[in-house]
């Protein structure tokens, strides 16, 4: 068996931080503050619950709690800039001073995305890959923050290859990041998950993740609780954790380095046997 190898290095986020890619998977803990996400929509809608929530996942593994605050599952209702800073502000505010983990914005608008960097968020992750507003890029050029550009197949036509097309899209953020002044060092890429992808498609993008290594740059994945893997289980389960565990584990063998979970055990469980098992093949203790 090959083993596919992790790009590995070292990711620099604002405010002088950075995350080591070169060991262990990361993990990156889902904080929803909204009313309507399709897994956890209202269970954080305070800022105390969503902080708590926040810091749980920080001492069950996560290196980085990723802040949103607009649904981005299909059919959600749109909300502008002014409502989504008043769901995740006050937290980011709050997480800030109570925790040093990493933290990131789920946004893909500039205005949001400079607020919360300033108030102490270190990466800005962007479901449209900076092509819906382009502004973000340089909001993280002159920040210094991790930029994480999601490929998406929303409101455009796709190639028919699954692979082909990432690469189509995800060389387009790269270009408006670099354009922007954005370091490839402060770059990681997702390739989208559920979005405007039947399952079928991400399972094959499951499947040949590893040829997105190519591009040069780390990964990092989201398929906690989506609706392909329940469908690929056969459940109506809204959290199939036991499901998502498992992708995280062949992704992990397929060389993604951060993992987006709404479940932290079930995943860093699946994710420590993962790497225990890639340093025995290399020869090393785990």
């Amino acid at each position: 068996m090959d083993l596919i190898e992790p790009r590995g290095g070292i990711w620099h986020v604002a405010h002088g931080r950075s995350l080591d890619l070169s060991g262990a998977a990361r993990i990156m803990g889902v904080l929803n503050a909204t009313p309507d996400s399709f897994s956890d929509g209202g269970r954080y809608a305070s800022v105390e619950a969503a902080v708590a929530e926040s810091l749980k996942m920080v001492e069950e593994g996560a290196a980085i709690v990723d802040i949103g605050g607009e649904s981005t599952r299909p059919g959600a209702t749109p909300i502008d800039a002014a409502e989504e800073q008043r769901r995740i502000m006050p937290v980011i505010e709050e997480l800030v001073r109570r925790s040093d983990c990493l933290i990131s914005v789920d946004t893909y608008r500039s205005e949001t995305a400079r607020m919360a960097v300033a108030a102490g968020a270190h990466i800005v992750n962007d479901v449209w890959g900076a092509q819906r507003d382009e502004g973000i890029a340089r909001v993280a050029a002159e920040t210094g923050a991790g930029l994480c550009l999601m490929h998406t197949g929303r409101e455009r036509e796709k190639l028919p290859d699954v692979i082909e097309d990432q690469f189509l899209f995800l060389k387009r953020s790269l270009a408006i990041a670099r354009k922007a002044g954005v370091a490839d060092a402060a770059i990681v890429l997702d390739p989208g998950f559920g979005f405007a992808k039947d399952g079928p498609e991400n399972l094959m993008v499951l499947a040949r993740l590893d040829e997105l290594k190519a591009l040069g740059f780390p990964l990092l994945v989201g398929t906690s609780r989506k609706r392909f893997v329940r469908g690929a289980v056969g459940s109506e389960d809204p959290e199939p954790d036991i499901a998502t565990a498992a992708t995280s584990a062949l992704l992990r063998e397929r060389g993604a380095d951060i993992f987006r979970v709404h479940n932290v055990p079930a995943n860093r469980d699946a994710l420590r046997i993962t790497d225990a098992m890639r340093r025995a093949m290399k020869g090393e203790r785990w």
